[in-house]
């Protein structure tokens, strides 16, 4: 398009130009317009990646690298309201490391911090891609599986806990045995995320209860 006057220019711009040369039009001028374009790419790339950062940290664990506690509680709410749209059922376990405080006191916060990232890439090798996990606080857990009924839950619990104990955390040249206890329930009905989270609470409880390194389903 051939440039001829402020009215053209503007036409131009309001169309979608972003940038505009006059014919016959310079070489220099144009390299220099072009790194112009490109410095404003790349400033958007930046800006973008930002962006997608600042929402990483506000929904995600900043040691493990899993979900915290906010962003998975929204979805264990979406999953139980699907689940009640759906008629099916939604898997939830509440995981809590045993004796957590006594691997702190003797091994160390450091070495308390490589189980905590061990045990989060345990779990995430043992559920299903589309099942959520996430650090619910301290040394707990929190993991959604969507689909599942109480016996698929109970079976996934299994899987988590014997993976857990399977073989110990190397942490600082050291091998830490870590043990876990699982409270197992399902929802299958219109339920609050507050309320499901209680069941499975007292069902891990009753796991403590037991004797630990165990699954308990309620």
């Amino acid at each position: 398009m051939k440039w001829n006057n402020t009215e053209d220019v503007v036409t131009g711009l309001e169309a979608g130009a972003d940038d505009y040369l006059t014919k016959p039009f310079d070489r220099s001028e144009l390299r220099a317009r072009l790194r112009v374009g490109k410095r404003i790419l790349t400033l958007q790339d930046s800006l973008i990646r930002a962006r997608e950062e600042l929402r990483f940290q506000a929904t995600h664990d900043a040691l493990t690298g899993i979900r915290n506690r906010g962003a998975l509680l929204d979805v264990l709410q979406r999953e139980i309201e699907r689940a009640s749209r759906t008629q099916g059922s939604t898997g939830v376990l509440l995981l809590d490391l045993d004796h957590f405080k006594k691997v702190n006191d003797t091994y160390g916060h450091f070495a308390g911090d490589e189980v905590l990232r061990e045990v989060s890439r345990r779990v995430l090798q043992v559920i299903r891609s589309y099942d959520f996990v996430g650090r619910h606080g301290g040394e707990e857990f929190l993991v959604v599986l969507p689909g599942c009924d109480r016996a698929q839950a109970l079976q996934s619990a299994e899987r988590i806990r014997s993976a857990i104990a399977a073989q110990p955390v190397l942490a600082d040249g050291q091998q830490i045995p870590v043990t876990i206890s699982v409270g197992t329930t399902s929802a299958t009905s219109n339920i609050s995320a507050k309320e499901i989270l209680g069941i499975a609470d007292t069902a891990l409880y009753q796991s403590k209860d037991a004797g630990r390194n165990c699954a308990t389903l309620l």
